[in-house]
């Protein structure tokens, strides 16, 4: 996946607009359109910016392959998801989604 599909769905599994994800990182809007439109790409200051801000790793950003699990809650989280029926693989990540978007609320309110 490219750079601009994973902030997307960042943005949009965060319940996010374009605008405020900006202002909250202090960069303009049209330059965050650019990150979203594939047309432009974020230098490594704002690279890591945006690793920090939605929780993930730069590599996961880049879409690069992820290596194996750095903690042990990491690698039991693998272990879960890889033991489930491909069916109810989609529902966990629909779980692990909805909790995001509630810590992301909660944050919000808190600030």
């Amino acid at each position: 996946m490219k750079f601009y599909e994973v902030l997307r769905n960042l943005i949009d599994d965060n319940d996010l607009t374009q605008k405020r994800l900006a202002d909250e990182l202090n960069i303009t809007p049209s330059t965050l359109g650019g990150y979203v439109q594939g047309t432009r790409e974020p230098d490594f200051e704002t690279l890591k910016l945006l690793a920090g801000y939605f929780g993930v790793t730069a590599d996961y950003l880049l879409g690069l392959r992820p290596g194996p699990a750095s903690t042990r809650e990491e690698s039991e989280l693998l272990r879960v998801f890889r033991s489930l029926p491909n069916e109810q693989k989609q529902l966990f990540i629909e779980q692990g989604k909805t909790l995001l978007r509630f810590s992301a609320k909660e944050a919000a309110k808190s600030s």
